[in-house]
């Protein structure tokens, strides 16, 4: 009986591990979210709105055909943001910046970077995600430089450790990027707030600058990293966020105080960990409009 038990339970496993390297890691989806997050429109009823277009953890590789194909296939937002690895070796600038061309919003591209943009990546004992205290490895630097530059030549703004204002059809925004906390890179001393009257956006690559953005008074934060925790447990949830954020919070939209972060599970993964389990691959589109406004006393 126990042999039967343990040869059930083995193909039981190397099934999963099929379905997730053949199937899940590339069965994209498209997501939406309506958002009533903007601040009020005037008293004549003029309710702006935003469209944004979340892309997080794209990972390309030198030929990755069909993932390219299916960022086109999107619909082309008021303003994409991508919010880190772009690349999962340094060999794909090119493919990647080709492939984010046909999701450039049409208002704004923004982008920061995350570590496997700065370093490249190399093989890992992904046990030691469960390790709380990891010792730090040796890494090579990448092609960030390049990445940035073809990048800004096509259009797209840079935004790390940056905070700016500006208008996007209509909507004062105050703006901030931070670089990769997970590496210790983002700077906080840009991130308090100058004007609080417009809509507070901050961008990021891991979500561990959320809760401090948020206290700070940022209305939306985006952030990736967490590739939704990979592999996801039906009913449990994610095993790891690789970050401290708890894995029940490893993906989607959450609330922060009076902010909502929105981390994705990104479209990626890992080349030396090709595998995803209930946890698809995801490109969100926020569509954000207006709060009513209060009722006049």
């Amino acid at each position: 009986m126990v042999p039967v038990l343990v040869t059930l339970v083995v193909a039981a496993a190397l099934a999963c591990i099929v379905y997730g390297v053949a199937i899940e890691r590339s069965w994209y989806r498209f997501r939406r979210h309506d958002l009533a997050i903007l601040p009020p429109g005037d008293e004549d009823g003029d309710e702006r709105g935003l469209t944004i277009l979340h892309l997080s953890d794209l990972h390309f590789v030198r030929h990755d055909a069909k993932k390219a194909r299916f960022l086109a296939s999107l619909p082309r937002p008021d303003v994409t943001i991508v919010t880190g690895d772009f690349l999962a070796e340094p060999e794909a600038v090119e493919t990647a910046v080709e492939a984010v061309r046909a999701v450039r919003g049409r208002r704004a591209s923004w982008f920061v970077l995350g570590s496997n943009d700065h370093y490249i990546p190399k093989p890992l004992n992904y046990l030691k995600y469960f390790v709380k205290r990891r010792t730090r490895r040796f890494a090579r630097r990448g092609r960030a430089d390049d990445l940035i530059r073809a990048l800004t030549a096509d259009g797209w703004i840079d935004l790390t450790n940056a905070r700016t204002l500006l208008d996007v059809d209509g909507v004062p925004i105050e703006l901030l990027g931070l670089d990769d906390a997970h590496l210790r890179w983002h700077d906080l001393r840009v991130a308090p707030r100058a004007a609080p009257d417009r809509f507070g956006l901050a961008v990021m690559h891991s979500p561990d600058s959320a809760p401090e953005s948020a206290a700070l008074g940022y209305d939306l934060l985006v952030a990736g990293h967490t590739h939704g925790g990979q592999v996801r447990v039906p009913g449990l949830g994610a095993l790891v966020t690789n970050c401290s954020m708890p894995p029940r919070l490893a993906a989607g939209l959450i609330g922060m105080g009076s902010a909502v972060l929105h981390t994705s599970p990104g479209l990626g993964t890992s080349k030396y960990a090709p595998f995803r389990f209930a946890c698809r691959p995801e490109a969100t589109l926020l569509e954000l409009r207006a709060r009513p406004r209060p009722p006049s006393a």
